[in-house]
């Protein structure tokens, strides 16, 4: 989804990763699978019902104000120091919206602050997804909710289309792959994942906070 950043996005100002805008996208396909990403996550967003919310390595903000607005819980979105995001951020507006600059490996948060932490297209890019899932149930009283996408289909699908053949169809800034199994394996660590949806080519999942 392009809305994750690497620590090189703090030494280049240039967003890392994929940045194909999926969301604005006119492809009447693209369009479709988001319209089903976006369902999956409202229904798990509404089963976690959050009075409050911060969005690890929220990039360009698009999925935060999407939750603040339909959802009406406070939203914090967060992600590494970078101009363009910021020129992002100051054209999203919500009453229960904001920004701030920080690092998912080590949260600017007290524990507990917040009712849920989400992580949105974001894990497959960080170095190390065990210490920032820590983080974001350190800062989180009850729920996570993540998403990946699905491996090895997404790979099986950009080939199919001709993308990034000489990597065997790995999205640039991937750098973890989860199966189905995998990703619920992996959150499992850190609570009970209370339902898992699979919209093509994702897997999401909400986690309730031991």
């Amino acid at each position: 989804m392009g809305q994750a950043r690497s620590h090189t996005a703090i030494e280049t100002a240039v967003p890392t990763g994929n940045t194909f805008d999926k969301y604005g996208s006119r492809n009447p396909l693209v369009r479709r699978l988001m319209e089903r990403f976006e369902r999956d996550l409202d229904a798990l967003l509404r089963r976690a019902a959050p009075s409050s919310l911060v969005d690890v390595g929220c990039g360009e903000g698009i999925v935060s104000e999407r939750i603040a607005r339909v959802h009406r819980c406070r939203v914090v979105g967060l992600d590494l120091d970078d101009p363009k995001l910021k020129a992002h951020w100051r054209k999203r507006s919500a009453p229960n919206l904001e920004f701030v600059v920080g690092d998912g490996g080590a949260l600017p948060f007290a524990d507990d602050e917040f009712d849920c932490a989400s992580a949105i297209e974001v894990l497959e890019h960080v170095p190390d997804p065990e210490a920032t899932l820590a983080e974001m149930a350190r800062v989180a009283q009850r729920y996570l909710v993540c998403s990946v996408p699905r491996e090895p289909l997404w790979r099986a699908l950009n080939v199919a289309r001709g993308a990034y053949l000489r990597d065997l169809g790995n999205t640039p800034g991937h750098i973890n792959h989860w199966s189905k199994r995998g990703f619920v394996a992996l959150l499992s660590r850190f609570g009970t994942v209370e339902e898992v949806r699979t919209p093509l080519p994702w897997t999401m999942a909400l986690v309730r906070l031991s």
